[in-house]
């Protein structure tokens, strides 16, 4: 059965390719290189024995896209992550985000519409903004983005249920992911930021191996436990087969419509605390420094997973400290093989 994979070259993408065809799927992959590597291809083929199709694909472009789907006819199902997002960088360039964000996922369902497709949706638990209550409930209210790239999560999620209530034939899943770290087990894939890292955990490795001076940590004033910001980090295997659970679950006759589900360990960590699980588990001290808060972040967030693990028959395994040392081999990897 094939599975179109967007922006199956990045961090996620990369690694749910591994799992579908753990699962006996056939992905094909399409990617635009801008925040990918081409190189990620051999190395995927290193760890499955097989090199996946892959086309180069810009999906804002709209004829391309419709070129690609009369050539890609008859698939199965389509795991659509490619998106831009840093929360940071879409505060400065908001119609970067709303540009490429939108027009890629509208294009493709266009291209596809009408067909009976699974859809699953890499959407954020930045929808809920900063929840009243937590841990957070699929239930939760969405609340007034505080970025623009969660904006595009948001509207995103009204498009696709729109979608579904029309009757166009697609089954679609939102996973609202939290925080996604860590790497494969072999080493060989793992998150490749291009430029200064946007997310705390390669900024983490890459000073560590010493590509950074020191780590910022944005606000330590918070209402938390230590001052710090707090998420939800998840391994990223675990979240790839997520990936693969909704497929599965779109696959029974009894599924219809449209779902969302938390994907998460429903624990919090605080940015400090993950400083210190790094420390523990590779044995490098850190260099960090307190810097001021960052526009658009959000205080603490983590979720309730319960409804992920009784629906979608999926529970995260993997703990904070494999996330660590798994994305640290990772960083010595690609010290050592430059990509």
């Amino acid at each position: 059965m094939k599975i179109l994979v967007t922006g199956g070259l990045g961090f996620i993408g990369s690694h749910t390719v591994v799992e579908l065809i753990n699962a006996g799927y056939d992905p094909i992959i399409v990617d635009d290189l801008s925040n990918s590597n081409i190189k990620i291809l051999d190395q995927l083929e290193k760890i499955i024995g097989l090199k996946p199709a892959f086309y180069q694909l810009d999906l804002c472009d709209a004829q391309a896209v419709k070129d690609f789907a009369a050539k890609e006819a008859d698939l199965a199902g389509i795991i659509h992550f490619a998106a831009y997002k840093a929360v940071g960088e879409s505060v400065k360039e908001p119609l970067k985000y709303y540009y490429n964000n939108f027009y890629s996922l509208i294009n493709i369902l266009k291209a596809y519409d009408g067909k009976p497709l699974n859809f699953v949706f890499s959407s954020s638990c930045t929808v809920y903004g900063q929840p009243d209550v937590l841990p957070v409930t699929e239930d939760a209210p969405v609340k007034a983005a505080q970025s623009p790239y969660g904006n595009t999560k948001q509207i995103a999620e009204e498009i696709l249920k729109d979608i579904v209530a029309a009757g166009t034939g697609y089954k679609i899943t939102s996973l609202r992911y939290f925080n996604p770290v860590g790497a494969h087990q072999t080493a060989l894939i793992g998150e490749l930021p291009n430029g200064v890292p946007q997310n705390l955990v390669p900024f983490i490795t890459q000073a560590a191996i010493g590509k950074r001076e020191k780590i910022t940590v944005f606000g330590d004033t918070y209402n938390t436990s230590d001052g710090s910001c707090v998420r939800d980090y998840i391994h990223v295997v675990d979240l790839a087969k997520a990936h693969v659970a909704a497929i599965k679950l779109m696959e029974q006759p009894a599924f219809s419509g449209y779902d969302v589900f938390n994907i998460g360990t429903g624990n919090g960590s605080s940015v400090l605390e993950v400083i210190k699980a790094f420390e523990e588990a590779t044995g490098v001290k850190l260099k960090y420094e307190i810097g001021p808060p960052r526009d658009g972040d959000v205080e603490q967030v983590w979720g309730d997973v319960s409804k992920s693990t009784e629906k979608l028959n999926w529970k995260a395994e993997l703990d904070l400290s494999t996330m660590m040392s798994s994305a640290w081999n990772w960083e010595k990897y690609i010290a050592q093989n430059p990509l």
